[in-house]
């Protein structure tokens, strides 16, 4: 992995700039909706905080664990009888609070560019709370959108990339996926997808990816007959 300068200051011409993943043709592209689209990490962290109040979970509460199905998070923290109803709760609160969801940099640009057959966003939200965070946020509509409830195991186990590959109709091995969390560049290396770590909620040292970008508008597309392939912006 080579990872792409943090410092604002520093010119966009990298170490990456040779890296044999922006030669590459891929078939789709797979985008994580929290922290790749859209920031929603203070709407995430103030529902997680007031459930876990709620829950009586006091300071033993860490903060949620960006890039899991919060069923999963829950089943770890609460009696197996209560999950469900905690799980409710934290939706309820969740879908109320979008207060500071915006489309991130250079987001909205690089959906546009792609081709609807050839894009997909694939998540560990609900799709009801998903919905809500994109037109929050303003993200541009996309066809192919593959939720928590959509498959059997989310991430960081493969099903949501293999999926969303199949809903296309490509080979995972030609998908790339863009990713801010650790779990969910897990899960896109055990579907068989090229993988881009986008900096945000976790830094680029924890972000285990073909590439890694301090945000999204450090790349742009480019559409050829048989895929896209990935440019690093010059400065």
């Amino acid at each position: 992995m080579t990872n792409a300068p943090t410092d604002a200051t520093t010119p966009r011409q990298s170490p990456d700039t040779e890296n044999s993943l922006l030669g590459r043709v891929f078939e789709a592209v797979l985008f994580d909706m929290d922290g790749t689209l859209v920031d929603s990490t203070n709407a995430v962290n103030r529902s997680w905080r007031r459930w876990a109040d709620e829950a009586g979970l006091g300071e033993s509460f860490r903060g949620a664990r960006h890039g899991v199905p919060a069923r999963q998070m829950i089943a770890t923290l609460v009696p197996a009888d209560q999950v469900d109803q905690a799980v409710v709760r934290l939706t309820e609160l969740e879908l109320a609070d979008t207060a500071e969801i915006a489309i991130l940099p250079g987001a909205g640009e690089l959906l546009t560019s792609i081709p609807e057959h050839r894009r997909a966003i694939v998540t560990s939200a609900t799709r009801a709370l998903c919905l809500v965070r994109l037109n929050a946020g303003g993200v541009p509509a996309v066809a192919t959108v593959v939720t928590i409830e959509d498959t059997s195991r989310g991430k960081p186990f493969p099903e949501p990339f293999l999926e969303a590959a199949k809903r296309l109709g490509v080979d995972p091995a030609r998908c790339l996926v863009v990713e801010d969390a650790p779990a969910g560049l897990e899960a896109a290396r055990a579907a068989g997808c090229a993988t881009i770590g986008v900096e945000g909620t976790h830094a680029a040292a924890d972000l285990v990816a073909d590439l890694v970008v301090p945000s999204l508008d450090w790349l742009r597309i480019l559409v050829q007959d048989d895929g896209v392939r990935f440019e690093l912006l010059p400065a």
